[in-house]
């Protein structure tokens, strides 16, 4: 096993990192995990970890409380399931790929050539830890909540498919660059990552339009990219990946939400155990925390639905749960002040007939804020004094005020009543 890596890498399955409940592993699977190889995952985090499983804002499935001597056995037990999943620099795909009606252009199959060309040409070895690319194919469950470095969207443009270019955000921030043919794609991502590693291992793309402008970007394109198309290209209605959503083939997938993007791994093996008696063949990782049953039954998926609930996970997208932000917290995050987990659920009731609309509370249990580094209506952040107060904000930017933790759900009710802009 390597050397735990240092903060603000990420931590895969042989290169554990330490955190305040022992070692943390995360993987991202590409595609479905099938629902016995699901199974066999959550029982190896009870035996080998302390049983947490969390589903991240990337769809990475992220297994705690492992030790220097379980870590390996965890791996071991895992890489015995066959489950697919990434190695290198992230390239992440709409959570429905290759299933969705709605997708107009193969984003599993780019994605692969993209993950196979930077396999061989090394590139990744220069990049930043968290560096990652987004291949959009334009179907149901969008990439637009999602940050990446690199940014491919397919769009409809003349009676063909061509792959929208941006670097440096997520769907509304990022910069466009213009757009290339799908036979350019793997080039164009190649040229732009290594426009970022030419300025080290510390590089990510929105410092560099930061800094330097777009140019550098526009310059690695080349003939590839094509800016005169880039004002025709618009951004797809967002959709909830919690819900139910139908397939190619008829069946239905179903997403449900891990509160606080956590679970125990006792609950989610009976979640599989109700996908299973629903029909469904296996589980999808998606961004905000969701897993997806895919290739539920359509007469069966209301029992499954039904099952979800009864086991605490999130059913309804409008749940206030859902607008509560948290990462893990103290104890369990060695760098966090506030048991930011621990109090989210009493925050979201709270709150919850205020969090209408887009509006969301963002709880760090530190300044890194790494749950959520977008901007929130309230952020709270745990200091050596208190908890933070930070409205229309990141967990960098400065408080209005700094309440003790037991005064923190009057605080945030009040605020959101007394701002009712942010």
């Amino acid at each position: 096993m390597n050397a735990p890596l240092r903060r603000g890498a990420c931590p895969g399955l042989s290169a554990p990192m330490p955190t305040g409940d022992g070692l943390l592993v995360r993987m991202l699977p590409i595609g479905t995990v099938p629902l016995t190889a699901f199974g066999k995952l959550c029982a190896a985090a009870l035996e080998h970890g302390n049983g947490i499983v969390e589903i991240t804002a990337r769809g990475s499935i992220q297994v705690r409380g492992l030790n220097a001597a379980s870590a390996p056995r965890f791996a071991a037990a895992v890489a015995a399931l066959g489950i697919a999943a990434q190695d290198g620099v992230p390239v992440l795909t709409n959570a429905l790929t290759g299933l969705d009606r709605e997708e107009i252009f193969d984003a599993g199959a780019l994605a692969a050539d993209l993950r196979g060309a930077l396999a061989r040409g090394g590139l990744g070895a220069r990049l930043a830890p968290k560096i990652s690319v987004a291949v959009d194919g334009g179907g149901a469950l969008n990439l637009d909540a999602v940050s990446a470095d690199v940014r491919l969207r397919a769009q409809s443009i003349n009676g063909g498919v061509a792959l929208g270019v941006s670097v440096g955000g997520d769907g509304a921030s990022a910069t466009r660059l213009g757009v290339v043919a799908p036979a350019n794609a793997v080039e164009a991502v190649f040229r732009l990552l290594a426009v970022i590693a030419e300025r080290g291992r510390d590089a990510r793309a929105r410092d560099i339009v930061a800094t330097e402008g777009i140019e550098p970007f526009r310059s690695a394109m080349g003939e590839s990219g094509d800016p005169t198309l880039d004002s025709r290209l618009r951004g797809n209605e967002r959709r909830e990946a919690i819900g139910l959503h139908t397939l190619r083939d008829g069946s239905l997938a179903c997403g449900v939400g891990l509160p606080f993007g956590h679970a125990d791994a006792a609950s989610l093996r009976e979640l599989a155990n109700a996908a299973g008696a629903a029909g469904s063949s296996g589980m999808r990782a998606a961004n905000a925390r969701v897993l997806i049953a895919i290739a539920v039954a359509p007469g069966k998926a209301q029992a499954f639905v039904a099952a979800a609930e009864r086991l605490g996970f999130i059913v309804r997208a409008d749940d206030p749960r859902r607008k509560v932000v948290a990462c893990a917290g103290a104890p369990v995050c060695a760098s966090a002040h506030i048991a930011a987990r621990a109090m989210a659920p009493g925050i979201a009731a709270a709150a919850a007939e205020m969090l209408d609309g887009a509006r969301t509370i963002h709880l760090s249990g530190c300044a890194k804020g790494c749950a959520h580094p977008a901007p929130a209506a309230l952020t709270v952040v745990g200091t050596s004094e208190g908890c933070a107060l930070i409205a229309r904000g990141t967990a960098r930017n400065t408080p209005f005020a700094v309440v003790a933790a037991d005064q923190l759900p009057t605080a945030l009710a009040d605020a959101l009543r007394e701002h009712r802009h942010v």
